[in-house]
């Protein structure tokens, strides 16, 4: 599972996704990991606005250390309980990247990748939303999570996740990130649940490529 993407600037975000220049100036870090302040975009509530950008913890229930999560997984999604009431309310999101990374294990060891789009566009990666309260303050605040969903099918992804010695070759359940084409955002956001679904498979050969990171990007995810 992705538990560390990087994300565009501002400027990116409102220029590729149309979400217009009427944002609060929030930042976000440079490199996101799970409960740390991200964007994403969603449906607008009101009905002059298609979309709107909001900014909160990469984690549904975030404060909950039992149930919190950064990964929505698309079996079961309606009945498990960090992503059953989003679902059904159709609570979607696009979260913006550049990249993302994941762990290979087949020299025996982790090695961190990165991945990206063939074309240079930025990534439009499927997600839940939601609301969560902040103990400290009573404040509610928006948090989301990644979809996932398996592949093994992939024959990019398939190699990434340290294998499971108890599972089959063909039966690992590596996971892999919804990539959402630019057609498809206001699909993901507006449509009925069983349209939505749809949208939910991966991505076209030659979609996304990825490379081994450098040494120093190594060290500093191992770190952290």
């Amino acid at each position: 599972m992705c538990t560390r993407y990087i994300p565009p600037e501002m400027a990116t975000v409102e220029r590729f996704w149309h979400i217009g220049r009427h944002n609060p100036p929030t930042l976000w870090p440079a490199e996101i990991f799970p409960r740390q302040p991200g964007p994403f975009v969603r449906a607008a509530p009101k009905a002059e606005l298609e979309r709107e950008l909001l900014v909160g913890p990469w984690s549904l229930l975030p404060f909950d250390k039992r149930y919190a999560t950064c990964n929505a997984r698309i079996e079961g999604i309606e009945t498990r309980a960090t992503s059953r009431r989003p679902w059904a309310r159709g609570q979607r999101c696009v979260i913006p990247a550049l990249s993302f990374d994941e762990p290979c294990w087949e020299s025996g060891r982790c090695v961190w990748w990165r991945f990206r789009r063939a074309d240079g566009e930025p990534l439009s990666l499927a997600g839940l939303w939601s609301e969560a309260v902040d103990p400290a303050s009573g404040a509610y605040l928006p948090v989301y999570a990644m979809l996932t969903q398996n592949a093994d099918a992939d024959p990019l992804m398939r190699r990434m996740h340290k294998p499971d010695s108890k599972l089959p070759p063909d039966a690992q359940d590596k996971r892999g990130v919804v990539v959402l084409e630019a057609a498809d955002v206001d699909r993901w956001l507006h449509a009925p649940l069983p349209e939505a679904r749809g949208l939910v498979r991966l991505a076209e050969p030659g979609v996304l490529v990825g490379e081994p990171l450098g040494a120093g990007a190594q060290r500093s995810l191992e770190a952290g």
